[in-house]
């Protein structure tokens, strides 16, 4: 019962139910104004055994959670790095078609993206190097 309340957030509330299983068991065992007994010593193992019972559940409860909060932020790290392996590719694909586009195609081109800014997305680099092929053929 003497064990110290952390300030971090999940020790926090193990702090916080502990006290209130405390104070609902006192209520239970003893009257309504007085703390629980230590001096009946049968009341006092069940309140502690009771006490420790709930710190090894919430211990539990934390430790299911953070291995939770490891393995999701496991998954996120993996996604995070084939995004940037992605986003990788594709600026060598864009830089690639910004090389292999003659200068007139790519001025058609800024023309077309200044003229439709908004579905800008739709437009993939890709026209411009089949229209390069079509008249160098």
């Amino acid at each position: 019962m003497n064990t110290p309340c952390y300030t971090v957030a999940m020790d926090l509330g193990v702090c916080q139910l502990r006290n209130f299983s405390i104070s609902f068991l006192s209520s239970l065992l003893g009257t309504e104004s007085s703390p629980v007994r230590l001096d009946n010593s049968s009341s006092g193992a069940s309140v502690v055994a009771i006490d420790n019972k709930i710190e090894q559940a919430m211990d539990l409860v934390k430790s299911h959670l953070m291995y939770a909060v490891r393995e999701e932020v496991e998954v996120l790290k993996e996604q995070i790095k084939e995004l940037i392996e992605r986003n990788s590719q594709l600026e060598q694909e864009n830089n690639l078609l910004k090389n292999l586009a003659s200068p007139e195609q790519l001025a058609q081109f800024q023309a077309q993206v200044q003229s439709s800014s908004p579905p800008s997305s739709a437009q993939p680099p890709a026209p411009p190097t089949s229209q390069s092929a079509g008249p160098s053929a």
